[in-house]
């Protein structure tokens, strides 16, 4: 467990860095629009390219990417019986459905490097490779069959994957490496270069894009299903793993990815397909600081189960 904690203090310093940058002022609110940008179109792209490019393709855990998209679809049912309680909205389903299926991939790419170095990369981005198509169509469709008055135009999920450029940066990594393909030392240093600032760039990100003013606004709805998002995608995803012969590094990368908290973007969704908004910005900001607590203490539970043994 102590080599979670360290691992994820990084994560928390530089994401509260980021934080801090943006209360302050001292980087502008559309400077860090444009460094989202950069690093969607660019950083992190290059990143999964290499990383994948470089892994041994002939190993890679196409059960633990399995396991996680089952898990994401588990989690998504429970969001969905949510239209059964009292007093729930419509748009508020919606965004406890997204709020249950995506992830913070800056944040499970960081520690999964900190503590597996390039394998752990490897599977995290092979994880994201997987979990991101599928918590956007399940985003999209949950927000946009519950929501009240779907501003815009109707979102075209399948279009926007296809022109998702971390979805194609896997695409790219994962036929370079099936096909054994040797990236050229020029193009492998520049993409290591983008890569490795990536990392910072996103944390940093990330840290700007949650609102800790919502901590004040989030009532006993909130922090449940808060709760249940953070606890219940890592318990699914390990169910599944165990069931589908999943273990070593591979179980504990899952654990690791399912149980950061959602999406920054979240928060843009929930208000572009008619969601509620507030209660998105709500759910990212306690499962932020909840996260600190329950990541280190589901990596250290699965790593007592005999499956996560010589990892």
């Amino acid at each position: 467990m102590s080599g979670f904690i360290y691992a994820l203090l990084p994560v928390i310093a530089i994401s509260t860095l980021g934080h801090i940058l943006s209360i302050r002022r001292w980087i502008p609110a559309e400077s860090w629009r444009a460094i989202e940008r950069l690093s969607f179109l660019i950083l992190l792209p290059a990143l999964v390219v290499r990383t994948l490019a470089n892994a041994p393709f002939e190993t890679a855990p196409w059960r633990l990417a399995s396991a996680l998209i089952l898990a994401q679809f588990a989690l998504a049912g429970v969001g969905w019986l949510a239209r059964y309680l009292p007093g729930l909205q419509r748009p508020a389903i919606g965004s406890i459905i997204q709020s249950n299926v995506r992830w913070n991939t800056m944040i499970g790419l960081s520690i999964g490097g900190l503590l597996f170095g390039q394998d752990g990369l490897a599977l995290v981005a092979i994880a994201a490779a997987a979990m991101i198509p599928t918590a956007n169509i399940i985003s999209v469709y949950g927000l946009v069959a519950h929501a009240d008055h779907p501003t815009g135009k109707r979102p075209k999920p399948i279009l926007a994957l296809v022109q998702n450029p971390i979805v194609i940066a896997c695409i790219v990594g994962l036929v370079l490496a099936g096909g054994n393909i040797e990236l050229p030392d020029l193009l492998d240093d520049c993409l290591k270069i983008l890569g490795d600032a990536a990392l910072a760039l996103g944390l940093l990100s990330a840290g700007a894009g949650v609102d800790l003013s919502a901590l004040r606004r989030a009532g006993p709805r909130t922090f449940t299903w808060a709760t249940i998002r953070l606890i219940g995608l890592p318990a699914f995803a390990v169910v599944f793993c165990l069931a589908l012969g999943v273990t070593g590094i591979p179980l504990l990368i899952a654990v690791i990815c399912a149980s950061t908290p959602t999406a920054t973007s979240s928060y843009i969704l929930a208000k572009e397909l008619g969601g509620d908004a507030p209660l998105a910005a709500n759910l990212l900001a306690v499962e932020t600081v909840l996260a600190m607590a329950t990541m280190p203490l589901l990596y250290f539970a699965v790593q007592l189960l005999p499956a996560a043994a010589g990892a």
